[in-house]
């Protein structure tokens, strides 16, 4: 398993670059072949490649992961891709390449693949624009979707994921020259400021919802009137209910500067992962560690998001975090706990094995 991680890690594949990402579904398609014994289907929109294997008929367990990552070409001489001191380094191996690598020895070990999906993406870190229609239809009336995105801090699962709404507002008013006549424009800065202190007042810490204007821009040189303006808006929620709420409220949005107009662009990205969409499976795969002897395992709720918004979304029971341990993600200090690979596989492992044996739903 460590050579394989190692492998995946030293094709690097950022979300931008297709030649890369082609390298990479190579590699990953090879490792089908080893552990799987078939080449995966290849499924391409607008450009992008997705892999797919689909064992018997009736899907029934949805195995679900991404293989492209934020790190740019070359990360690998400053992050390279080694073992020192029982941690696997380099650019992607936590999320999450190595919880690829779990997945497929863990499918390996099944007596029987029949009823399982194993869909590997292109797009996950960008927003998983191309996929996300194919995770939806994959995940529908499946038992269960298990997500091998990396665990959280001590190898927690990630029982919760807010939900995500992304924005871009548009801020345009009029030029003129701001030293001879600045009475004659319409200063699209001065909107764009009346415009994020409102949207900062749209989130409520007591119910978990940030609103968080990002990136901001306006205007052209330092003697103008700003004739346009945008920004950037990320918005985190626990509940469907308040993503609604905060759509309706950035889609409400009015000028207030005479003359200024705004537009807003953009919305709800992934719906919340809620914590009734992991509890059955949650309690299952505790049951199930405990048989095997491992410790038990704790759940975690965090606000960033993964393909599991979808599966949850479309009403599949869905765990994730089900991937490597370790921490840094997205971060210089990104690494794999060695030495937990092959217990986690093992366990992910027995719970699909569990789930295909399973008549009923999986929340039964």
């Amino acid at each position: 398993m460590t050579a394989d991680t190692l492998d995946l890690v030293g094709c690097e594949s950022p979300s931008e670059d297709r030649g890369a990402l082609a390298r990479s579904a190579d590699l990953i398609d090879a490792l089908g072949v080893r552990y799987l014994g078939e080449p995966a289907e290849r499924i391409e929109v607008d450009g992008i490649t997705h892999l797919r294997w689909r064992f018997g008929s009736s899907p029934r367990v949805l195995v679900l992961g991404h293989h492209d990552t934020v790190w740019p070409l070359g990360t690998l001489e400053t992050h390279p891709a080694r073992v020192q001191a029982g941690r696997l380094t380099g650019p992607g191996s936590f999320d999450m390449k190595a919880g690829l690598v779990m997945a497929f020895h863990a499918l390996a070990a099944l007596p029987s693949r029949d009823g399982v999906t194993l869909l590997i993406t292109s797009d996950e870190e960008p927003g998983s624009t191309t996929s996300r229609a194919l995770i939806e239809t994959e995940a529908r009336g499946c038992r269960a979707a298990l997500v091998l995105e990396s665990a959280g801090p001590g190898g927690a699962l990630k029982t919760e994921r807010k939900g995500v709404s992304r924005y871009e507002v548009h801020v345009h008013g009029r030029a003129a020259h701001a030293g001879l006549e600045p009475g004659r424009g319409i200063n699209a800065t001065l909107e764009l400021a009346h415009q994020v202190l409102a949207i900062a007042e749209i989130g409520t810490p007591s119910l978990d919802t940030t609103v968080t204007i990002t990136r901001a821009e306006s205007g052209t040189t330092s003697n103008t009137v700003p004739a346009r303006g945008r920004f950037f808006v990320d918005v985190r929620t626990a509940t469907a209910a308040e993503q609604r709420r905060v759509d309706a409220e950035m889609r409400s949005l009015r000028p207030r500067v005479p003359g200024a107009s705004v537009r807003v662009t953009g919305g709800v990205n992934r719906p919340p992962l809620a914590a009734d969409a992991s509890g059955a499976l949650f309690e299952r795969i505790n049951r199930i560690a405990v048989e095997l002897g491992l410790p038990p395992l704790s759940g975690l709720a965090v606000g960033g998001a993964s393909d599991g918004n979808f599966t949850a979304g479309v009403g599949t029971p869905t765990l994730d975090g089900l991937g490597a341990v370790g921490g840094g993600a997205h971060a210089d200090d990104e690494h794999v706990v060695v030495a937990e690979l092959a217990p986690r596989a093992r366990l992910l492992s027995a719970l699909i094995a569990d789930l295909l044996a399973e008549t009923g739903h999986a929340g039964a």
